[in-house]
């Protein structure tokens, strides 16, 4: 392992009926929707490769997510305007079709935040299928077994994007300003997600659209002073915020008092247990047959003993069944201090690193995973400027590269 130092439950008042807003607001899930065990996970299949879809029945069945099989883009598409899919799988044995799937899955309300999986041969390969927006690339032809450990992470990320969208109907006082206006806006709250909410606002049309809110829910002891934009206007002074910069604090807080709410949270997913190759200030390369996309934030937490430490990252760079390369998140002392005590717990094991186990704590919204999914600042990080550097280059010219820095790192 090379070390590269350079560097109880609340009674909420809720609104009745149908959930508030206009309809097209469809990419959030009811909480409802939540209670309906893990089955309800649904993945959308194009195929027509008899092989490969009887391999992904027997597997996705195995997980508990059921399967839409489509033979033809154009029925794939017609389910997509019908149904909420968490999973988006598409063969390119006709490349034409499987991008048009994958286009009309980002334009859809309901359907773009669901995760996408490409299955390539060696004419399209890995790099094809990422440029064609795939989150997961798996190789045909495939085998139970292979797909049954890429798709353990993809059920993972399944169940948190899902979590992230789920909307709890709440009516609390909001208060918003615009940046750099005086006019203040007041309202109320419709529905909440982890995402963002929905507001009602009271006798004047919003004009700006970032804010600075604040909101306090019952039972949360504290305001919530928090960031957004205005992501639709739904008329009748209506309106959907998304939330963004939020702290570490904030994130936990909201997600606490969401999961209160749901009479029947649903369970996350086991950690993926992963092996350290090489490690820096600012990330680590974990070696796992389950990694995830590059653009997903993480935890990662080890155990020794009766210590426990946990650090948070997002995935920079991914390669299928073998591993990822993880850049720590640093941007509060808070998260600074976690980085900090886990580089110290794993340096102390020296050669007899512990195993990590790394959860999913959703996607970020990144069309290069060659740019930081956060402000991050220039480094002079050698391992976090490979991850950022080279995630176009094939993976064993990647792990060419990440053994020679690892032989200069242990010569200095």
């Amino acid at each position: 392992m090379a070390l590269t130092m350079k560097t109880h439950r609340l009674r909420v008042k809720t609104i009745g009926g149908a959930p508030p807003g206009p309809r097209f607001r469809s990419q959030e899930v009811p909480a409802t929707e939540l209670n309906q065990g893990s089955m309800s996970l649904r993945s959308l299949l194009l195929s027509s490769d008899d092989e490969t879809v009887r391999i992904l029945r027997r597997v996705l069945s195995d997980l508990e997510i059921s399967v839409e099989h489509c033979r033809a883009s154009e029925s794939a598409v017609r389910q997509l305007t019908r149904q909420r899919f968490e999973s988006i799988i598409v063969d390119c044995s006709n490349l034409e079709e499987a991008r048009s799937v994958l286009r009309s899955a980002k334009a859809s309300p309901g359907n773009n935040r669901a995760v996408a999986i490409v299955l390539v041969d060696s004419s399209v390969g890995l790099r094809g299928g990422f440029d064609m927006g795939a989150h997961f690339v798996l190789h045909k032809p495939l085998t139970r077994e292979r797909a049954r450990s890429s798709f353990r992470a993809v059920r993972a990320l399944m169940k948190r994007e899902r979590r992230r969208q789920v909307r709890v109907a709440v009516q609390v006082p909001v208060e918003c300003r615009g940046f750099g206006s005086a006019i203040t806006y007041r309202g109320k709250t419709l529905d909440l997600c982890e995402g963002g909410m929905a507001v009602q606002f009271v006798g004047r049309v919003v004009k700006e659209s970032s804010f600075r809110f604040s909101l306090e829910l019952p039972g949360l002891g504290a305001k919530l002073e928090l960031e957004g934009e205005l992501a639709w206007d739904g008329g009748r002074n209506e309106g959907g915020v998304r939330f963004k910069n939020m702290n570490e604090e904030q994130h936990i807080a909201l997600r606490h008092w969401l999961n209160n709410q749901l009479p029947e949270p649903e369970q996350d997913d086991p950690p993926v247990a992963c092996r350290l190759s090489d490690l820096s200030l600012g990330g680590c390369y974990l070696e796992t047959n389950s990694p995830f996309p590059a653009g997903t934030r993480i935890t990662l937490s080890l155990k020794t003993g009766d210590f426990q430490a946990q650090a948070g990252g997002v995935v920079r760079i991914m390669h299928p069944e073998f591993g990822m390369g993880v850049e720590f998140i640093q941007t509060t002392a808070l998260q600074r201090d976690h980085v900090r005590q886990m580089i110290d717990t794993l340096r102390a094991n020296g050669e007899k690193s512990p195993e990590l186990m790394v959860e999913p704590d959703g996607l970020e919204p990144i069309a290069d995973p060659g740019q930081p999914a956060w402000s991050a600042p220039e480094t002079e990080d050698t391992l976090v400027e490979l991850f950022r550097n080279k995630s176009q280059v094939s993976v064993e010219a990647f792990l060419q590269q990440l053994r020679q820095q690892r032989h200069v790192t242990e010569a200095k």
